[in-house]
């Protein structure tokens, strides 16, 4: 959630963007320390302290089976059972989170489960690497300083494009599809619209902004959208305008669903780290004017305006 309330603007950081930009497998450690459901708690302090983890997925015949952590490790210490095997104290069936998922989402998890670490698998199962609060510090702290470089060098203006062009008045219509359930390609609209207005030459803090809000809506969209929806920027030299349109089910009471933490959004979904019913709250907290109608079996239209 952003800092603030939400009836006050706030100034996105350059970190709130990426936790909503970057991906679990662009952070995750790849080389993952696993052991077996046979391994000794003994084996399993050892294995623990030479690679100075906290915990390991057990693995049997290619399948992860369950996680073992150091509080299960302290457990059996605590009940002499320093012999005993990983098996009998493992967590099963263990929370897990997918590579192509976004950062926030695994913010998410860690902050409703309360794990150290989460296995990450692929969309087929396979386990590919491992995620601790630490991994999304570090993952974080490296793109900030590949960003800062990158903008250095590579950046380049077009903000002249307005006033270079002889009209009363001028502006650009980006418009994105967003495709009903599908939270593997969540986020790549807000992405899109994020590289335009960068390379148009649009002030930082106004596009961290704009990719925050951008990603709620576009997020909603997916969630909510029965048929998916529409995603439209129109950009001026003043303001930037997004519209989020749908014909999906529509929303019985538009006051409710503006209240912080209302979501109509089903378990599974949630378990996914969506639906947490903070996004209308956090469009609000990063836009200057939001408009919210919505009509039962007829659709919805979110419109957000930030000034530039």
């Amino acid at each position: 959630m952003l800092p603030g309330s939400s009836d006050q603007r706030v100034e996105v950081t350059k970190l709130q963007e990426l936790v909503y930009e970057l991906k679990i497998d662009q952070v995750m450690t790849r080389q993952v320390i696993t052991v077996r459901p046979d391994t000794t708690m003994r084996q399993l302090k050892e294995i623990l302290r030479l690679n100075r983890i906290s915990g390991a997925p057990v693995m049997q015949d290619g399948t992860m089976v369950g996680i073992i952590s150091i509080e299960d490790l302290i457990k059996a210490l605590e009940a002499g059972d320093i012999d005993g095997r990983v098996a009998e104290r493992m967590a099963k069936q263990p929370q897990t989170i997918y590579a192509d998922e976004t950062i926030m989402q695994a913010v998410n998890t860690f902050g409703r489960y309360g794990y150290g670490r989460l296995p990450v698998i692929d969309r087929d199962g396979n386990l590919v690497g491992i995620l601790t609060q630490g991994d999304i510090a570090r993952g974080l702290l490296r793109r900030l300083e590949i960003d800062y470089h990158e903008e250095e060098i590579h950046r380049y203006r077009a903000s002249h494009i307005f006033e270079d062009i002889a009209s009363d008045q001028t502006g650009l219509i980006l418009r994105y599809k967003v495709q009903p359930k599908d939270f593997v390609h969540c986020g790549e609209a807000a992405s899109r619209l994020k590289r335009a207005l960068e390379r148009l030459g649009a002030k930082p803090s106004v596009v961290r902004r704009i990719a925050v809000a951008s990603y709620e809506a576009e997020t909603n969209l997916a969630i909510h959208a029965t048929k998916g929806g529409d995603l439209i920027a129109e950009v001026q030299p003043e303001r930037i305008r997004i519209v989020a349109v749908d014909t999906g089910p529509g929303i019985d009471d538009v006051e409710k669903a503006l209240q912080p933490g209302f979501s109509t959004a089903p378990d599974w979904i949630r378990e996914l780290g969506f639906g947490a019913g903070m996004g209308l709250s956090n469009i609000k907290a990063c836009s200057d004017e939001m408009r919210l109608e919505s009509k039962p079996g007829v659709g919805t239209r979110l419109e957000i305006i930030i000034c530039i």
